[in-house]
C-alpha cells in the first residue's frame, strides 16, 4: 500500500496530455474520442486489451505509477488494457474516474503520509482516524466507490492483545456509518519483515493475516472486511490459497506483486499468480484486484504482463 497516494509527479516520456487530445480533434467529443484512439496511437505497446476473459475485476494502484504518468494517462491506459479502476486516489480525483468510465476500487483512509503509522491500535490517534475515514466514507458513497482502506497502524511498545481490543473498540465506533453508507472498511495487513521502504513495514502491527482477521471478525459486521495483499502474506504467513478458502466470507480486496521485491509478477518472482486468480474466481469472489507493484523496467510493458496473467 501507498506512498503518496495523491502525487502530483510530471509525466515522464511518451506523449503529453496535449497531444493525446491533439490527435482526438476532429472526430467528436474530445474525451470520448480520446477514449477511442487505438492504443498504438497514443502508447505503442500493443493495439489488443489486455483483458479478454474480464471474470477479475482489475485495478491500477496509481501511486505504483504515479511516477511515470499522472492520472488522465493512467485513466487512458486502464481504458486500453481493459482495467476497470485506478485505486487510492482522493475523492478530489473521483469525477474524473468517472469521466472515463472508471471508478475507484478502493479510496485511502484520508490521514497525512504514510497512512498506516497511525492507525486504530492506538486510542490517542481514534479521533484523527475516525473522523477521516468517516468524511472517505462519505465520500465514496456520493461516487458509488465500494471501500476504503484501513490500518492498525504502529506498534509502538503495544502489546498486541492490547492493539487488537483497541482496533475492534476504534473500528466498531464507525462501522455503523459504513453500514448506513454501505461502504465497506477493508483492513490492510503489511509485512514487517522486509527493511526497504515501500516493500516492508517494521513495526507494523497488523503484520499477519490470522491477526487481522481476529479483528475483522470481532467487529462483527458485513462492512468489515480484510484487504488481502498477496505480497504482504506470502512473506508474512504463505500458504496463500489455502488461506484465501480460509477468510473467502471476509476478503473485500486484493493486491498484487512479485515476491521478492514487491516488483512485476513475472516468471521472476515465487508467487503463482495464475493459480491464485484460478482460485478467486473459482470461490465466486466479485471484487476487485488491485496491481500494486513498483516498476523495475518499462512500467507499461510490467503492468501489460501482469493484467494478461491476472485475466484467467
Amino acid at each position: 500500500m501507498s506512498g503518496n497516494m495523491q502525487s502530483d509527479s510530471q509525466e515522464r516520456g511518451g506523449i503529453s496530455r496535449r497531444d493525446m487530445l491533439r490527435m482526438a480533434a476532429g472526430t467528436g467529443a474530445v474525451g470520448a474520442a480520446a477514449l477511442a484512439l487505438p492504443s498504438c496511437a497514443i502508447f505503442n505497446k500493443g493495439t489488443e486489451k489486455a483483458v479478454t476473459r474480464g471474470r477479475i475485476n482489475q485495478s491500477i494502484v496509481h501511486w505504483c505509477f504515479a511516477e511515470y504518468w499522472d492520472l488522465e494517462k493512467t485513466c487512458l491506459i486502464a481504458r486500453q488494457l481493459g482495467c476497470r479502476s485506478i485505486e487510492l486516489v482522493g475523492p478530489e480525483n473521483f469525477a474524473t474516474l468517472n469521466k472515463y468510465g472508471l471508478t475507484c476500487a478502493i479510496a485511502p483512509n484520508g490521514m497525512p503520509d504514510p497512512p498506516f503509522v497511525k492507525g486504530f491500535n492506538n486510542p490517542k490517534h481514534h479521533d484523527l482516524v475516525i473522523a477521516k475515514t468517516r468524511e472517505m466514507i462519505d465520500a465514496c458513497a456520493e461516487y458509488n466507490v465500494p471501500s476504503v482502506i484501513a490500518f492498525t497502524g504502529f506498534r509502538q511498545d503495544i502489546p498486541d492483545d492490547v492493539g487488537l481490543k483497541n482496533c475492534v473498540n476504534g473500528f466498531k465506533e464507525i462501522i455503523g456509518h459504513a453500514e448506513r453508507k454501505k461502504v465497506n472498511i477493508c483492513l490492510e495487513i503489511l509485512n514487517s519483515r522486509v527493511a526497504v521502504e515501500m516493500k516492508g513495514h517494521p513495526g507494523y502491527q497488523g503484520d499477519h493475516i490470522d491477526y487481522c482477521m481476529d479483528i475483522v471478525k470481532k467487529v462483527g459486521s458485513p462492512r468489515m472486511k480484510i484487504l488481502f495483499d498477496i505480497y504482504h502474506v506470502q512473506i508474512m504467513d504463505g500458504d496463500i490459497i489455502s488461506r484465501i478458502r480460509q477468510y473467502k466470507d471476509y476478503i473485500g480486496h486484493y493486491h498484487t506483486a512479485g515476491n521478492p521485491g514487491r516488483c512485476e509478477i513475472d516468471d521472476k518472482q515465487e508467487i503463482n499468480y495464475r493459480a491464485i486468480m484460478e482460485e478467486i474466481v473459482r470461490i465466486g469472489y466479485k471484487g476487485y484486484v488491485g496491481q500494486e507493484f513498483i516498476p523495475t523496467r518499462d512500467p507499461l510493458e510490467g503492468l501489460r504482463e501482469a493484467v494478461i496473467l491476472c485475466d484467467v
